[in-house]
């Protein structure tokens, strides 16, 4: 596939004022790319996962008033969506691109992908690179690095994903703006798929959960 990466303009989109305005930026300018990184990525991961996988590009369509603050693509076994369902995602906030793999609060298998964490909480604390971040919001920018979660930090973001019925939990890579590698489309590519490839380990404890209901 031929693809350039991102830019800075890619980036300042979030920056334009009112959401007709930024959402027409998003429309012109990024999601082009995230389509095209859907069509590439859909079938590597179907492939690693064992599961077909469709890609979602985010529409935005419940907004009326306040402009999006990220934008990206997602990737599940349904064609229908991905909201429920445990899925990976590329996108961009205003000063970083993220990749992830995703357990938001409107998945019902939470509570078991939780209690399966837990029950493989070493394995999982020492297959995750340490340059990896997890994050407890997908709504939010900020994350914590892996390198600073121990057992105990581990405990508490696996209770709260169990016990509180909005709570989140994501890995994966965060790339700030400025890094180079962002601009280069060909290396860009291959760092999505190794962060999909380690990423693979979790979508695999969350399908225990669906082969267990």
């Amino acid at each position: 596939m031929n693809f350039n990466g991102f830019t800075e303009q890619d980036f300042n989109v979030f920056k334009i004022q009112g959401l007709d305005a930024r959402m027409e930026a998003i429309q012109n300018q990024i999601r082009p790319k995230l389509e095209k990184l859907g069509e590439h990525f859909a079938p590597t991961l179907s492939a690693a996962t064992g599961d077909e996988m469709f890609y979602h590009t985010a529409k935005h369509a419940r907004r009326t008033v306040n402009p999006p603050d990220d934008t990206w693509v997602a990737f599940a076994n349904s064609k229908r969506g991905y909201k429920k369902l445990p899925h990976f995602q590329i996108g961009l906030f205003e000063d970083h691109l993220f990749v992830w793999f995703a357990v938001i609060y409107e998945s019902p298998v939470k509570k078991d992908f939780a209690r399966i964490l837990t029950e493989h909480q070493d394995e999982v604390l020492k297959q995750i690179p340490k340059d990896y971040v997890w994050s407890v919001d997908h709504t939010k920018p900020e994350a914590i690095p892996h390198s600073e979660v121990d057992h105990e930090k581990f405990s508490k973001m696996t209770t709260r994903l169990k016990d509180i019925k909005k709570a989140e939990l994501l890995c994966g890579i965060h790339i700030p703006k400025n890094d180079e590698i962002l601009q280069d489309g060909k290396a860009l590519l291959a760092k999505m798929d190794q962060t999909f490839h380690t990423l693979t380990t979790l979508y695999n404890y969350a399908s225990k959960v669906h082969a267990s209901e």
